[in-house]
């Protein structure tokens, strides 16, 4: 019987068919074990993060510190690998100053001023690669004879490290933040502080306010909360951005972020910090969730 061409091909069709048979219920499986482990996973963060905020807060942050590292050295990215080790080496030398007692009087502004350049520099990165990437995606880079691969991936490049960077500095900074309004015994994460606070002293870092709040300073102003309490106006800019504080370090009222940074050129770094605040949920959790759910399937052998 002469067989047609058109017959090996239904009949390889029938052996694919026959193959896969099953796939399709085991695919809405997996589906559903995704759905419903992210479903999960994010009630149980939430709930941590509200009962427990100081052991949520700590194992994020290692997480945020250790996971992209193993995989960029499983990668072998020898670039992000230097700029981790200057990051992790001065960032452990900040935070060795900041968690000393008693606290030397210039480490605030040391650690404040090394937090707001790293966000600085965080911020200004992520945009650049954000502009490649556009500028990719609209044939820009042709003008200049330069392969949309090559420009991709630079401008993805420019994105991921200043995104990471900016988010593990923030996390650095605030834990650095508490520890240093404690010592200095103006501000208490729960509870009352230690010390009373006088017109003449900066909560953020107990030193003295030289300038008034009508007066323009020569070096740095003074600003004054809704509260009426005052402090350095680098002090409290570098507390609500850079440490991630809403709230006045001293009575705990909620900051009008509005009202502090009335320059519109000065807003999109509050909408920045906000952004890198959801980053890290899929930075330092994401990686697991999924590492989890594909745990799930390989025991029930949906792998």
């Amino acid at each position: 019987m002469r067989r047609y061409p058109s017959d090996n091909v239904k009949l390889e069709h029938a052996k694919m068919h026959a193959k896969h048979k099953g796939h399709e219920a085991m695919h809405a499986e997996m589906v559903l074990i995704l759905i419903v482990t992210l479903v999960i996973a994010q009630l149980v963060l939430v709930q941590w993060k509200q009962r427990h905020p100081k052991s949520y807060n700590l194992v994020t942050l290692f997480q945020m510190w250790v996971v992209p590292l193993y995989f960029t050295t499983k990668l072998h990215w020898w670039r992000f690998l230097v700029t981790w080790f200057i990051f992790s080496v001065v960032t452990a030398f900040i935070s060795f100053r900041a968690t000393r007692k008693p606290l030397d009087c210039t480490t605030p502004r040391l650690v404040y001023k090394w937090f707001l350049l790293l966000y600085k520099i965080s911020y200004t990165t992520g945009i650049v690669g954000y502009t490649v990437v556009m500028f990719t995606l609209f044939g820009i880079n042709l003008i200049f004879r330069i392969k949309p691969e090559d420009a991709m991936d630079f401008g993805v490049s420019l994105l991921f490290y200043g995104l990471y960077y900016g988010v593990l500095g923030r996390d650095f900074a605030e834990m650095c933040a508490d520890f240093m309004a404690s010592t200095v015994g103006y501000y208490s994460a729960s509870g009352m502080p230690t010390k009373h606070l006088s017109d003449s002293i900066c909560a953020v870092c107990g030193q003295p306010i030289l300038v008034d709040v009508s007066e323009e300073g020569i070096i740095e102003n003074t600003y004054r909360l809704s509260c009426n309490h005052v402090f350095h106006e680098f002090c409290i800019r570098g507390w609500c951005i850079v440490g991630k504080k809403q709230t006045c370090p001293y009575c705990k009222e909620k900051v009008d972020l509005k009202r502090m940074f009335s320059n519109p050129w000065e807003r999109p770094h509050v909408m920045y910090g906000q952004l890198l605040d959801w980053l890290r949920y899929l930075v330092a959790w994401q990686p697991i969730i999924i590492g989890l759910v594909q745990g799930i399937n390989y025991i029930l052998g949906l792998e």
